[in-house]
């Protein structure tokens, strides 16, 4: 295991109800005038903004609107936001949504008390030296952006879409109400479960050696996912599979999984530029490049690979062929995956194998990072075993 620092402030709210502990909450992180932001309309039709200003109006905290968030969140939104703190003199951010809605708060939160372009953050010209107070009301299951210091946005002018991280943009507080998760679509439900799952895949395949304490971590969440991700999807009203799946998506980033070890993230980057270039979720961009990935690399480590196998998903160890193991754990985690109705392919996703070229050379993978570095050729190749995945 390797030396790590373990940080984790964010104070979780969790259970039915909570989201009418706003007024408070903001009050007790220092907040005086804040700006709500979120997403469509579900979160107006639903009630939910309406509850939100009556605990922020019960605390005596005035508050400024911005909705439209969409997926895969937009710099022009974000730039609006900043106008909007500024003017208004707002002091807190509190974002009703989900992992888009929070991360397009972190934008705004980092952009208003910088000088320059907030998306200098966003190409690592610039590190954020502080940023707004952040609260969130969680409405998805999935970025884990409620309890990480993360932000993932889009440029419009190439669609661009990139990270950025600070430590100070992880939120206060997060109001996780499973209840909120009930009404989500099967389909967004198992974008989730997947992104929750890719986010544990991106820390499980390391090269860091004795790390037996976070392998089970890891496998306790996604033995979670497998067991609760069709019951969701068979009985979305259900609270409490609703509530361990909630639970899981902040335990799977906030860090915690990942600590003392190596870990990879290639997947999401190779998946950005699917999102970025055809708008399509993150999850479903996921459900085709990690199966993928893992198919490419997989004989970098093949025990590690078995390991998955049988311990997520209860394959049989061929201790005569330990290959035969591993590639039978991706092919049962890519039938999971369509299971809960999840793309598998390029075809069932929209893209085109014929943008590939267009994908890597935006991507520019260098000289590669993660379990495995990659380079363009091996992207390429990654794109094309997504572009032609079966269940077989």
């Amino acid at each position: 295991m390797d030396n790590f620092n373990f940080y984790s402030p964010t104070e979780f709210v969790f259970g039915m109800g909570r989201e009418n502990e706003c007024g408070e909450l903001v009050k007790k992180y220092g907040g005086t005038k804040v700006l709500i932001h979120y997403g469509g309309g579900s979160a107006v039709r639903s009630g939910l903004i309406d509850r939100v200003k009556a605990s922020l109006d019960a605390a005596g905290i005035p508050h400024v609107e911005l909705g439209g968030v969409k997926p895969n969140p937009h710099d022009s939104l974000v730039y609006k936001g900043i106008e909007i703190v500024r003017q208004n003199g707002i002091d807190f951010i509190l974002a009703v949504g989900g992992g888009s809605t929070i991360d397009s708060s972190k934008a705004i939160a980092m952009g208003v008390p910088y000088k320059g372009d907030f998306w200098d953050f966003y190409e690592g010209k610039a590190s954020a030296a502080c940023a707004l107070p952040i609260g969130v009301v969680q409405t998805i299951a999935a970025a884990g952006s409620e309890g990480s210091g993360d932000s993932v946005v889009t440029k419009e002018d190439g669609m661009l879409k990139r990270g950025a991280s600070s430590e100070h943009i992880r939120p206060k507080f997060a109001v996780q109400n499973p209840a909120l998760l009930c009404t989500l679509p099967a389909y967004q439900t198992a974008c989730g479960i997947t992104d929750i799952m890719a986010h544990v895949f991106e820390r499980y395949f390391t090269n860091t050696l004795e790390v037996e304490i976070t392998d089970r971590l890891c496998e306790a969440v996604l033995l979670t996912m497998v067991k609760e991700g069709p019951r969701a999807i068979a009985d979305p009203a259900n609270y409490q599979v609703r509530a361990n799946i909630m639970w899981a998506g902040t335990v799977a980033h906030n860090g915690v999984v990942g600590c003392g070890r190596s870990q990879d993230w290639n997947s999401h980057a190779i998946e950005h530029e699917l999102s970025a270039l055809y708008d399509c979720a993150h999850g479903a961009g996921l459900a085709v490049i990690m199966p993928s990935w893992m198919e490419y690399v997989v004989d970098h480590n093949v025990m590690r690979f078995a390991q998955m196998a049988t311990r997520v998903f209860g394959c049989q160890m061929n201790f005569e062929n330990p290959k035969a193991t591993a590639l039978e754990g991706i092919k049962a985690f890519r039938r999971f995956l369509h299971s809960i109705g999840m793309p598998i392919n390029f075809a069932e996703l929209g893209a085109k194998e014929e943008d590939i070229p267009k994908m890597v050379e935006k991507l520019n993978p260098g000289d590669g990072w993660g379990f495995v570095p990659l380079k363009a050729k091996d992207v390429t190749a990654i794109y094309t075993i997504a572009a032609h995945a079966t269940l077989e």
